[in-house]
């Protein structure tokens, strides 16, 4: 620490040794830094700040049904991008800024300064900016900064209802392809189709029908043999069967004989009925006398169906003897039975033939259907394919419009201007009160660089320790200056002096700093 202190006293006391040309310098860069700053032309800025609401209540209810991009980022991508030079090129033209520029340099010179004197900020908050234009004339500067807020505000309405046009159209063009493709295959699926509509349909494949058609074979095989098992035994109970004759003039004890099962299960129950009647009744009780009447009508009734029988018998000669013959009703109604069976026979022979008809055929094609199958496939999947694509898309373009209507009636980012630009009053720079002092330290420090590059380059030994570190040579001893009064009073008077100039310096500007100040408050 030592070391580093006596090297700076050694350095401080080199440049004293040259402090008047230091000075010289400051007192002629220092007023010449004043008069340019004090000529520097004022420049005003105009600002204007604008909030852009992204808020809208009907983002949150139209969430999943309409198109909804990130305004938040639009706005903010809108602010970084929006000095560029087709838009700066646009805003001279709309401030007429242009007018002076007359050839193609002056023109490029101006969009750089414009571009250089454009500024957007973020004041603080999500989507509050402020718009600045600094210009030496206040009257253009507002003008700059109104055309600036309407580019602002149309370019971020414009490009939002560019892009949803364009989407639009796109998506209309897309639906007009897919409208035709969706046709196409429509109609290829038809025409193949009509083409293969003997082997194609049911929504069947190949082996799908094959396996149903030899499953309803194999169940038609066996429903003709339980037919042919029913009717066997049919037969068998028709050979066990014998006829009854049947009296000509039947009495009531030949009509006792003849058996016709319906009417005699109901004569018997109503005989019981009478039976236990008469037990608690007289033959004059109405039950009683309803009881015979029902008995007799029961009983005319069988012989009528006997009279039935036999003259049945007696048409087709199947009795040839001269009391009548009829069949006994179970024979009957077995020989019935047996026709019905047979019928059955027939129609199940009809069914299995049919079935292995089907079968055969398609053993026969087996080689051509898993081909057309395929085909079948490959058109249902590209028609598949161009249907969803297509009902997406009119998805979309829904979604889109709405998207659309809601934004112009809602206004999904709506353009507040919180201060318009105005006229400034007073300039914003050149900040002159600090520029001043600024200016005179500057001069000073670059007299005191004036006076180190002196002191090395004629440097001045005015220790024995620097000499003897400079020279590696040993220091036998040192001479020191007689004092003398007059030589003192000449010192003394030239540090007054020097102490004076820079002080005067100083003071210099101090006044032009508060002198500034003052005027700029005013």
């Amino acid at each position: 620490m030592e070391e580093i202190l006596r090297q700076l006293s050694v350095l401080l006391r080199g440049m004293w040794l040259y402090r008047w040309w230091g000075l010289l310098v400051a007192w002629i860069v220092g007023p010449i830094a004043a008069v340019t700053i004090y000529l520097l032309p004022d420049r005003y800025e105009s600002s204007a700040r604008v909030y852009v609401d992204t808020q809208s209540i009907l983002r949150p209810l139209m969430s999943g049904l309409a198109v909804q991009p990130n305004v938040d980022q639009q706005i903010n991508m809108l602010s970084r991008t929006l000095i560029s030079r087709p838009n700066v090129e646009k805003l001279i033209r709309m401030a007429d800024l242009d007018i002076t520029a007359q050839s193609k340099e002056e023109r490029e010179a101006l969009i750089q300064r414009v571009s250089k004197a454009l500024e957007i900020r973020v004041a603080g908050r999500d989507n509050l900016y402020t718009l600045a234009y600094t210009d030496t004339n206040p009257e253009r500067a507002k003008r700059v900064v109104q055309s600036l807020v309407s580019m602002f505000v149309e370019s971020g309405l414009g490009d939002k209802r560019k892009d949803s046009d364009s989407a639009r159209k796109f998506i209309e063009d897309q639906i007009k392809s897919y409208e035709q493709k969706l046709e196409e295959a429509e109609n290829r699926l038809k025409e193949y189709k009509l083409r293969n509509l003997a082997t194609v349909g049911g929504g069947q494949d190949y082996f799908g029908k094959m396996t149903a058609a030899k499953e309803q074979l194999e169940q038609a095989r066996l429903a003709l043999s339980e037919a042919e098992n029913s009717r066997d035994a049919l037969k068998r109970q028709l050979v066990g069967e014998e006829p009854v004759f049947l009296p000509d003039n039947p009495s009531s004890s030949a009509l006792a004989t003849v058996s016709v099962p319906d009417l005699d299960g109901r004569i018997d129950t109503l005989k019981k009925s009478l039976d236990g009647l008469l037990q608690r009744y007289t033959d004059q009780h109405p039950d009683v006398v309803g009881a015979r009447k029902m008995i007799e009508t029961l009983e005319a009734q069988k012989l009528q169906e006997i009279n039935a029988r036999r003259k049945a018998a007696s048409s087709s000669g199947a009795v040839q003897t001269a009391p009548s013959l009829v069949s006994n009703p179970v024979f009957q109604q077995l020989k019935l039975s047996l026709a019905d069976a047979e019928a059955n026979v027939a129609s199940i022979k009809a069914r299995v033939v049919e079935y292995e008809s089907r079968v055969q055929s398609l053993m026969a094609s087996s080689r051509m259907l898993p081909q057309i199958e395929a085909e079948f496939t490959q058109l249902n999947r590209d028609y598949d394919i161009n249907k969803r694509n297509y009902e997406a898309l009119v998805s979309r373009r829904e979604s889109a419009v709405m998207a659309v209507e809601m934004g112009a009636t809602s206004g999904i980012a709506d353009f507040r201007l919180i201060d318009p630009p105005a006229v400034p009053s007073k300039p914003s720079a050149p900040n002159r009160p600090l520029l001043m002092p600024l200016a005179g330290l500057g001069a000073l420090l670059i007299g005191a660089a004036l006076a180190f590059l002196i002191s090395q380059i004629r440097p001045v030994f005015s220790d024995p320790q620097v000499l003897r570190d400079v020279t590696g040579l040993a220091v036998l001893g040192s001479v020191s200056v007689t004092a003398d009064p007059a030589r003192e009073r000449t010192l003394r008077r030239a540090r007054i002096v020097f102490l004076a100039c820079l002080g005067a310096f100083v003071s210099l500007f101090a006044a032009l700093t508060v002198w500034l100040t003052l005027a700029r408050l005013a």
